[in-house]
């Protein structure tokens, strides 16, 4: 959570939050990796002239940006996340700065590589970190989550931007030579450091000073981010040197991710968490949906550029013109689309226009009709907005909330998985020339990837808009009728439950206290069934409860308005009847228990370690009363930072409006609020 100055200028603009002040650098600093991505297509024939090399050596200028890419991205977003989105947002337009003056002056090829190594690492600054400042702004501002446009603002600069890169690299290159694919980066940079030093909110100030290096390097796992880094480059390697293999780079490929994966698996705070992506299917499949379907937006963009140039003779200024169709597609769509918080119709339509656009592929001939073509970038547009509105929108329901910047980054790593493939078969298929036998080869193979995306898509059934995926979860902010009245539960998506790595906290339902609440029979049956399903998913369950020693009685100071009363009094005995656990929820062997002697149930006994040992994460809280021990616990532990959930229709308190507040107001921002039924459906798909 965001302090001190972030929580001002929410404030300060609490009228409209993501007033275009605040969203405008965001929208270009992420709007730079794709057009840089994307702008150098009509320029590598030119280049190749301009450097009297040859036009396949000029690949690395694309596979370059893509590989420093795919692992910035989600470095980038862990950065964001530990020492401030700001700081990386600047740092990065700075980097990409340097890399186009580099470019625009270099004088070979090599030059040209490392600018676009420099480039490539800047721009990956730019989404995550703009995704992690959207999600503080949201809960800064009391939102769930950020309006729809806001997210199709980032989606326009994404995908739609970079289908607009052809038409625009055509024309600059056209225009005034290959070296402005290059310096384009001054002006667009100079624009998005003015706006972002000037509206961008700066980073909350952190507790305890400066960290060091070793801190930060251990908050986001250095050796993991290297591992990843070793291995993505040997498997890069590997498919760029297709189809004749270089088995080195996959044997170093091996040799590196065996021992990343087992040193992540066992990371307290993994840069790649595979244990949240193995839980989390929702956002693994969001992944590879991202990644096959920019498998056919790239071909598009660099086989079709490269097949109209050399097959059919037109220039880099009509190449990019036949597919500005796309990029003019994409960007009216995009936010309609994004506006209406749209997710499975979206996803659907991309992945049956892509099999159509796929076809179309297959139907072009060199001596065919312009109109053809055009009819193609037209279809493929369309599959950029609605895919890039569906996946992202997707991205942010499926990500938690403490991750999402290098779940962003990651978003975009498996992207530019897509587009290397992508570039690996052009290569291929025009490894002996460029003609229409190989466009049709590329237009079967995108078929195959439709089909893919179509089945990730139809199969998927948490895919949903956010009004049916409350529908289907009991989520809706009208939800069911409990023994305290309107309930409120989180209308977002809730991210997955790992069993292993999850507890069942049921706290001080002893006897003394039970009866306290209303109709405490059908709290104590819906809790017990809460623990059956938790018990048989392998989640571990834990039992609190709040009962004194005479030592305790004593030890308690006059200082404490509650508890000074009670050990006065000489209330709630440990051996009391009325403190034992009431018998329908009674622990059995394995189970956690702890005597607390304060509201909260951590912080007066040794259940975070207990928790730690087993390798816990995740808590569930049901308990009496809502305004005390939930309220405690919730807010020890999410600062503790666990992934904290609270059962809806599993706590009560006697105060019927102090639950309302607490359940409508408070525990959304530290908490997902979830019912036993959507209890029920997260631990069905773990």
């Amino acid at each position: 959570m965001t302090t001190g100055h972030a929580q001002v200028e929410a404030r300060d603009g609490e009228r409209d939050p993501f007033a275009w002040t605040f969203t405008a650098p965001l929208y270009v600093g992420s709007s730079l990796n794709p057009i840089n991505s994307s702008i150098i297509a009509t320029a590598l024939v030119p280049i190749a002239t301009g450097l009297h090399v040859s036009v396949g050596s000029t690949s690395v200028l694309v596979t370059s940006l893509y590989l420093t890419s795919a692992i910035a991205q989600p470095t980038a977003g862990k950065l964001a996340e530990v020492i401030g989105p700001r700081r990386v947002f600047l740092g990065g337009i700075l980097l990409v700065l340097l890399g186009g003056l580099i470019g625009g002056f270099g004088q070979n090829l090599a030059t040209l590589t490392v600018a676009r190594v420099f480039v490539g690492i800047g721009t990956s600054a730019g989404f995550p970190s703009a995704m992690v400042l959207i999600r503080r702004r949201a809960t800064d501002a009391g939102l769930e989550s950020p309006p729809g446009g806001v997210l199709g603002g980032v989606a326009i600069a994404g995908m739609a931007t970079a289908a607009v890169g052809p038409p625009i690299g055509g024309l600059l290159v056209g225009a005034a030579g290959w070296r402005w694919a290059f310096l384009i980066n001054i002006p667009v940079t100079a624009l998005a450091m003015a706006m972002a030093v000037r509206w961008v909110p700066r980073d909350p100030v952190r507790e305890g000073g400066r960290r060091g290096f070793r801190e930060v390097a251990d908050r986001i796992d250095l050796l993991g981010i290297l591992g990843f880094a070793a291995a993505m480059t040997s498997l890069i390697i590997f498919l760029m040197s297709l189809p004749h293999a270089d088995w080195y780079a996959l044997a170093v490929f091996v040799v590196v991710a065996v021992p990343t994966v087992w040193w992540e698996l066992r990371a307290t705070r993994p840069f790649f968490d595979l244990r949240e992506l193995a839980a989390n299917g929702a956002l693994g499949r969001t992944y590879l949906r991202q990644a096959f379907t920019l498998l056919g937006v790239y071909t598009v963009m660099y086989g079709m550029t490269q097949w109209m140039e050399a097959a059919r003779g037109v220039s880099a200024e009509d190449a990019g013109l036949l597919l500005l169709p796309m990029g003019a597609v994409s960007a009216m769509l995009s936010r309609p689309l994004a506006s209406r918080n749209l997710v499975r119709g979206p996803l659907i339509a991309s992945a049956v226009t892509m099999l159509v656009g796929s076809v179309g592929i297959v139907l072009l001939t060199s001596h065919g009709p312009v109109v053809a073509i055009v009819s193609v970038s037209l279809i493929f547009g369309v599959i950029s907005a609605a895919s890039t509105v569906g996946n992202q929108t997707a991205l942010y329901l499926s990500a938690s909330p403490e991750q999402i910047g290098t779940a962003s980054g990651l978003f975009r790593t498996f992207g530019y998985l897509g587009t290397i493939v992508s570039a690996v078969a052009t290569g291929i298929v025009f490894h002996d020339g460029v003609g229409d036998h190989g466009l049709h080869t590329l237009g079967v193979v995108l078929v195959a990837a439709g089909v893919v995306v179509l089945l990730l898509t139809v199969l998927d059934r948490r895919l949903m808009t956010r009004r049916d995926m409350s529908r289907r979860t009991g989520t809706e902010k009208n939800t069911t009728n409990t023994a305290q009245g309107e309930q409120h539960v989180s209308t977002t998506a809730v991210p997955a439950i790992d069993p292993q790595r999850t507890a069942l906290l049921a706290m001080d339902f002893q006897n003394g206290i039970v009866a306290r609440v209303s109709d405490p029979d059908a709290l104590l049956e819906r809790v017990n069934g809460a623990i059956a399903e938790v018990r048989a998913a392998g989640c571990t369950v834990g039992y609190v409860r709040v009962a004194f020693t005479e030592d305790d009685w004593a030890a308690v100071p006059e200082t404490n308005k509650t508890f000074a009363a009670a050990a006065a009094a000489k209330m709630m005995h440990h051996e009391d009847t009325t403190t034992q656990i009431n018998e329908r929820i009674s622990p059995q062997e394995g189970d956690i228990v702890v005597r607390k002697i304060r509201f909260g149930g951590i912080s007066t006994t040794d259940l975070d370690a207990q928790l730690r040992d087993r390798g816990i994460d995740t808590l569930v809280l049901s308990g009496i009363s809502t305004s005390g021990v939930v309220l405690s616990t919730l807010i020890d532990a999410a600062d503790r930072d666990y992934r904290v959930y609270v059962l809806s229709d599993g706590v009560a308190d006697p105060d019927a409006e102090a639950h309302e507040v607490l359940m409508n107001n408070v525990f959304p921002s530290r908490a997902h609020v979830i019912d036993t039924t959507q209890l029920h459906e997260l631990l069905r798909s773990a």
